[in-house]
């Protein structure tokens, strides 16, 4: 008895020795965490480095597989030379499976599906060996986004080059509220569509105020395009974007620059990217967040 005593009261003296020597996590090891998390959601199936495709409907027929006599275009080894075909007729896109082609929606066969109309918001995604795809509204364009979770830029995609972490821009901000709860966001194809905003966000950064409009696309996070400096030489041309916290019940935030990450648009010229509104390109350089990232890394 008295040496397993002896061994209990070893393990109670080492505890607080070990629990000592972990390392608490610091604000440099929270960001470096969020980093890799964004590697992580950038090569997931729902990510961006494996978007290889966005192809838009006409209306009507539109044959849909890896022959060139049909008219969507897609030459892979998992697409058949006939795919199926998408009827694009007012409100609504019907597809329809070519015979013998396995076209999966969760996981289940099908022969056809509604994949959009004007009573539903949902766009399912059609399976077919590694690829996916499904479709994407874009004011009155329809059009077909393609993944391919075997996509060769998977294996070459590992990192995106990003500046020292610095914790002064982790700033104190307050929400002002808005004059119109619209704002006017354009995006690559040219289109401007009037987007929901809770009011613009105004920080200091060395003692001079700046301000950034801000969207609410519902959760718990605001939605921040903005532009700087530093953009085309150092980071993305157009821009970069950053999620900021909702306010407080007094209006209070904290925006994180450390957090500014390059839109969809650096890693596949198959996205649809919003720009930031003219006010939100501020007139100084941020050299913080995420830097430039070169597709050519991942031909």
């Amino acid at each position: 008895m008295k040496r397993i005593v002896n061994y209990s009261l070893l393990i109670i003296l080492m505890v607080p020795a070990i629990l000592s020597a972990q390392k608490p996590v610091t604000y440099q090891d929270s960001i470096v965490a969020w980093h890799q998390k964004r590697i992580q959601d950038l090569k997931a199936p729902n990510g961006w480095v494996n978007l290889v495709g966005l192809l838009w409907l006409n209306s009507g027929r539109n044959s849909f597989g890896a022959a060139k006599t049909n008219a969507l275009i897609y030459q892979h080894k998992d697409m058949p030379a006939s795919a199926g075909t998408f009827y694009f007729e007012g409100d609504s896109v019907l597809w329809v499976s070519q015979k013998s082609v396995a076209t999966k929606i969760k996981d289940s066969l099908i022969q056809d599906a509604i994949l959009y109309s004007q009573y539903s918001n949902e766009f399912p995604q059609i399976s077919l060996g590694s690829l996916r795809w499904n479709l994407i509204k874009r004011e009155e364009k329809i059009g077909i986004r393609l993944r391919d979770l075997n996509a060769p830029a998977l294996k070459k995609f590992t990192s995106v080059p990003y500046y020292p972490i610095d914790a002064k821009y982790r700033l104190d901000a307050v929400l002002e509220k808005p004059i119109s709860n619209k704002l006017m966001i354009t995006n690559v194809l040219g289109q401007t569509m009037a987007q929901e905003t809770p009011g613009r966000l105004v920080f200091q950064i060395n003692g001079v105020t700046y301000k950034l409009d801000a969207l609410d696309e519902g959760g718990d996070e605001l939605f921040v395009i903005f532009g700087d400096a530093t953009n085309e030489k150092e980071t993305y041309p157009t821009g970069r974007f950053m999620y900021v916290p909702k306010p407080d019940a007094t209006g209070h935030t904290v925006i994180d620059f450390n957090k500014a990450f390059n839109p969809p648009c650096a890693f596949t010229v198959h996205a649809t990217c919003p720009l930031p509104p003219k006010q939100n390109i501020l007139p100084i350089a941020l050299k913080i967040g995420e830097k430039k990232f070169h597709p050519a890394l991942l031909k």
